[in-house]
């Protein structure tokens, strides 16, 4: 195996950068979309346990039948690729994002609308800054869980590692085929571990002391 990976370190090192960027980008997107649907949302119990609902029944869709059916509209590359790895992306921040905001004291929104701040800086300072942890912790199980799709997204020859290891599959019993699909699925853990290092590094970031204590 040592062999197989000095010998394509090229081809493996811009496939990793690959999956890193499709899954950091959809990542990013996603948390954009989601936090925007979780303030639509937080405020109407009714509203709130469709989206809880919604992200429910969205994790049960099989990431291949997903990407099956986005072949017809898209066809084969990046754009169904991302529109897969974004969609499930968006689903565990969006419960968490709800969550968040809706378990933030009631009583610190009215002492903050009391002195006459503004719903949406009430928001954008009071609100989304102390859901930030429960947020953040969707991201974290969010990148964690598209790393494997976007492995998938290979089926419709998307980017990243996981054609190393549709290659692999393909051709099982033939020369470094064991090989390619090891080395793709090790390096995807790696990735996967590193990500989430780099989001505990985030949250210790951009988290008050204050909260953290």
């Amino acid at each position: 195996m040592w062999d197989f990976v000095v010998d394509r370190r090229e081809l493996i090192a811009f496939q990793a950068v690959q999956h890193v960027s499709l899954v950091v980008q959809c990542v990013l997107l996603a948390t954009v979309i989601a936090i925007g649907l979780a303030v639509l949302a937080y405020r109407s119990p009714k509203v709130t346990g469709l989206a809880n609902g919604i992200s429910a029944i969205g994790l049960t869709i099989p990431s291949f039948a997903l990407l099956g059916i986005l072949l017809a509209p898209f066809g084969f590359g990046i754009t169904p690729a991302v529109i897969a790895v974004t969609f499930y992306a968006v689903l565990p921040v969006l419960r968490n994002a709800v969550v968040g905001l809706a378990g933030v004291d009631q009583s610190l929104v009215e002492s903050a609308r009391g002195i006459g701040m503004s719903r949406a800086a009430t928001l954008l300072r009071i609100e989304l800054p102390l859901a930030w942890p429960v947020i953040l912790a969707g991201i974290r199980v969010s990148t964690q869980m598209v790393m494997g799709i976007a492995a998938i997204a290979a089926y419709v020859l998307g980017p990243g590692l996981g054609g190393l290891i549709f290659s692999g599959l393909s051709r099982l019993g033939g020369a470094n085929a064991l090989n390619a699909t090891l080395v793709g699925t090790i390096a995807i853990v790696l990735l996967a571990l590193v990500l989430d290092v780099v989001l505990l590094l985030v949250g210790r970031l951009t988290t008050s002391k204050g909260i953290r204590v």
